[in-house]
């Protein structure tokens, strides 16, 4: 235990272990003393909500132009919402009941206490299941399918629907009770999302006096929340949380004319961009998905600007595109991303039509405000510039996509032909999310061949395991994973960047674990057809490593050898050195979405502290369909 505290104090630091421990004492002095929280609470008053411009007629128009299948899916999920059933996590329709029950699980068929304190209700309950599952329904994304569906048909009751969620949740959620009111990021997203579908609702010419008073009263008692917990964030959490609740404080500042607490907020933005940004773009939480909901923040704060008369500073705007661009130059040509580190199903403005792995909207929509230019041709997903800038008639200009090094960040991107491969190797400074370093992501024909496991839950065993070494395309030593882990998100004992060097065709990169235990070292090189990979491990650990290989295509094992075949074709033959086995992983694509795809595993001894793999990855024209 002493071990892990000092690992712990080195790697966190001990201004967040002590920030930490007063925190967990704060929550003990509530339960302990309930008339101590009025100690950290903030009196308020709301004047104003008109924070947010939404020009609804162009994007009235916009919807009308969309394919007829996506026009009747908006409105579908549109009229589902109208019975309490929300698409969830841009996956799931769950059944929230009619009215809607703002503290039940449609998973567990639970439902959280909401005449209790925030402070007296746990983060993991088993009984009541995964907290995001409640949460979700309370960030109020389904506003966006009611007014865009109103948008489409002109049909008030979509207006009427989101009067009666707004007053019906605050029916049902007094302030500070229940589980909706445990955590000031929640509180910062519900406030944002309501008073965009809000604007854009006035702006169309659908209001009520009724509404605008519920809607300040959600202003004021959500900045009241961000305000009263905001050292949580800011002080121990430090990543994705901490920019929602400075928005959340921005705009809550806003609508109080409170002038001096905007400025204050868009300087320690200011200094939160440079401490959770690499330089070149890449995000210090490891996530694709966290650094796509930190970019749609983002957004919000360009769209409101003009109110606030605030900019990000010349160096915030470099980072925020440069960010922009480092999604661009991994990304297939569907949109989509690997889908690395930890994934939380947030797509907290889903306004636009693409599936939620399609990162197009965003990146296009962040890019063209930083650079003032946009990086796809004109498509469905311009909607989103339209939300967030009010126009789309920005000039082209893309970088080309190419091998890349991100070293800064610990991204590594290999392109050749119609493939590309990306891994990682960060240097860590901040909390890992996921166990893995050197995972491989490999992509061709637009398909994923070899395919990182994603997170399903953080309250689910399936979700821990898939954090875990073994359901990354890495090498594994015995059953170790390459850090430890403690609790749902604490990992320590963070992997070492040893070497690395990359160029066009070739990248080298070697790592430390387990305090040096062992040192993996890991060579990609772009052949004619494919890639040829070296991967040697040195260690005093006795035993086997294994070669990890997850792919959602179907799998055909052969003598020193297997094959990739997705549509009944084959993509690519795989030799490789060792004793080859078969088995089943699973992958989450979206939160609380399973499903199970292959593993091959390669195994070796380990013999005088060595094992070397050489893994030789040959493309097959499909076109032609070599059965050989």
């Amino acid at each position: 235990m002493k071990n892990i505290l000092l690992l712990v104090i080195k790697e966190y630091g001990a201004c967040w272990l002590l920030n930490r421990s007063l925190y967990s004492l704060k929550l003990k002095s509530l339960r302990l003393l309930p008339f101590a929280e009025r100690f950290f609470e903030h009196n308020v008053a709301v004047s104003r909500i008109d924070i947010f411009e939404i020009k609804t007629d162009a994007i009235k128009d916009f919807l009308k132009r969309l394919p007829i299948e996506k026009q009747k899916e908006i409105i579908s999920r549109a009229d589902n919402a109208l019975s309490g059933v929300l698409f969830a996590f841009s996956c799931h329709n769950f059944d929230y009941k009619n009215p809607i029950d703002w503290h039940y699980s449609p998973v567990t068929k639970m439902s959280s206490p909401k005449d209790s304190k925030w402070y007296k209700l746990s983060d993991f309950d088993p009984n009541r299941g995964d907290i995001k599952v409640i949460w979700e329904a309370s960030r109020f994304t389904h506003g966006y399918c009611l007014v865009r569906a109103f948008l489409l048909t002109g049909d008030v009751k979509y207006f009427e629907a989101f009067a009666a969620h707004v007053k019906s949740w605050l029916k049902d959620n007094s302030y500070s009770y229940g589980i909706n009111y445990k955590c000031g990021q929640e509180c910062a997203i519900r406030m944002i999302n309501i008073l965009i579908v809000y604007s854009a609702f006035k702006e169309a010419g659908m209001a009520s006096s009724e509404l605008e008073n519920n809607v300040g009263t959600i202003v004021k008692d959500s900045y009241k929340k961000i305000l009263s917990n905001f050292f949580y964030a800011r002080r121990c959490i430090k990543n994705n949380h901490t920019i929602s609740e400075i928005t959340g404080q921005i705009i809550g500042a806003w609508c109080c004319e409170d002038d001096k607490k905007v400025a204050e907020m868009y300087a320690l933005l200011e200094e939160t961009i440079s401490d959770q940004f690499y330089a070149d773009g890449g995000y210090k939480q490891f996530s694709s998905n966290y650094q796509r909901l930190v970019l749609q923040l983002m957004e919000c704060l360009f769209s409101i600007a003009p109110k606030t008369g605030h900019y990000l500073s010349k160096k915030a705007n470099e980072i925020i595109k440069n960010s922009a661009q480092l999604l661009f130059m991994m990304q297939n040509e569907d949109g989509y991303v690997p889908n690395y580190g930890s994934n939380d199903g947030a797509l907290i403005f889903p306004v636009a039509s693409q599936d939620y792995r399609d990162y197009r909207p965003v990146i296009n929509t962040v890019y063209a405000v930083a650079a003032g230019n946009r990086l796809y041709k004109a498509g469905d997903y311009d909607e989103e510039l339209l939300w967030f800038v009010g126009k789309t008639d920005f000039p082209i200009t893309a970088p080309e996509r190419k091998s890349v090094s991100y070293d800064m960040s610990g991204y590594y991107i290999l392109r050749s032909g119609e493939s590309f491969l990306v891994t990682y190797l960060q240097n860590y400074k901040s909390r890992p999310g996921h166990m893995d370093q050197l995972h491989m992501d490999l992509w061709y024909k637009g398909v994923n061949i070899f395919c990182d496991g994603g997170t399903y839950s953080y309250a689910d065993a399936s979700g821990k395991s898939l954090a875990r070494t073994a359901s990354h395309n890495v090498l594994m030593i015995n059953d170790l994973d390459q850090m430890d882990s403690d609790g749902a998100f604490l990992i320590y004992n963070w992997t070492k960047r040893t070497k690395f060097n990359m160029n066009d065709k070739y990248f080298s990169g070697t790592l430390s674990a387990r305090n040096g235990s062992y040192f993996h070292k890991r060579n990609i090189k772009i052949e004619e057809n494919g890639y040829v990979i070296f991967d040697s491990v040195e260690t005093d650990i006795e035993g086997e490593a294994t070669m990890l290989f997850h792919s959602p295509c179907n799998i055909e094992v052969r003598e020193n050898r297997f094959r990739v075949i997705h549509n009944n074709k084959y993509l690519c033959d795989v030799q490789v050195n060792g004793d080859i086995s078969l088995c089943s992983s699973h992958m989450s694509s979206h939160y609380y979405e399973l499903e199970e795809i292959s593993c091959v595993m390669v195994k070796q001894k380990i013999t005088d502290r060595k094992c070397v793999f050489e893994t030789h990855i040959n493309f097959i024209d499909s076109d032609k369909e070599n059965n050989g």
